[in-house]
């Protein structure tokens, strides 16, 4: 009988990240299937389908931005990219090419199962729209454009309300700046790094007072993330 738990290809061409993760992810309820290049990566990807891919950058054939572009074709199947590479420029250009998340080798384990488990989330939340999304006290009704922490209605500004949209619909994973930028106001200010971080402390002052607890997270010099909280 097939396994129904959810099926992770792990893509390393190092033996020991791979035999590590093989001992670490059954018992966190995850089914995996492994690649040790980026065409046995897309070979299985095509075959298997899987749940989610845990991806390293730094492949023997091509790198895995192609691999993930070419994922990106055909599917939104969510992607944690995991490498030792720790450059500013390569997590920015990993995730705007469609990656959902990204940790830096050495990792933490409980974080990387952390960043898998939202990023599956955000997948099936992408799948299912839902017309009222919901994080801890927060609720974002968008079909009437209202938003609520706890019973008390949240008035935003409409571009307050645009900047906290498009981190719902891509709640638990980094957005960079640019991808915000280009959303909220436009190509051309993909440089205004300062309105952007304006805009978001107005947002956190609204969102996140006294007492309730954090929801905007800071990703330093790449962007932000709107955690999912039960």
């Amino acid at each position: 009988m097939a396994s129904k738990l959810p099926k992770i290809l792990i893509v390393d061409d190092e033996p020991q990240i791979r035999r590590f993760l093989r001992a670490s992810l059954p018992p966190h309820g995850y089914d995996y299937m492994e690649a040790g290049s980026s065409a046995e990566a897309l070979k299985t990807f095509t075959k298997e389908k899987p749940d989610a891919v845990i991806l390293d950058l730094g492949l023997p054939d091509q790198d895995g931005f192609a691999v993930i572009e070419e994922i990106r074709k055909v599917a939104l199947t969510p992607i944690v990219v995991l490498s030792a590479r720790s450059d500013v420029e390569g997590k920015v250009r990993a995730l705007e090419l469609g990656a959902d998340d990204y940790v830096t080798k050495p990792f933490d384990m409980d974080e990387l199962l952390a960043r898998l488990k939202a990023a599956l989330r955000h997948g099936l939340q992408s799948a299912g729209e839902t017309p009222v999304f919901q994080t801890g006290r927060l609720k974002i009704d968008l079909m009437n454009r209202r938003v609520l922490l706890g019973e008390s209605e949240v008035h935003l500004s409409p571009k307050e309300y645009n900047l906290l949209r498009f981190l719902a619909s891509h709640a638990g994973k980094v957005v960079t700046h640019q991808q915000l930028l280009r959303e909220v106001w436009g190509p051309a200010h993909l440089e205004d790094v300062q309105y952007l971080r304006v805009l978001m402390r107005q947002l956190r002052q609204k969102l996140e007072p006294k007492g309730e607890p954090n929801l905007l997270v800071t990703e330093p010099a790449i962007g932000y993330r709107l955690l999912v909280l039960p």
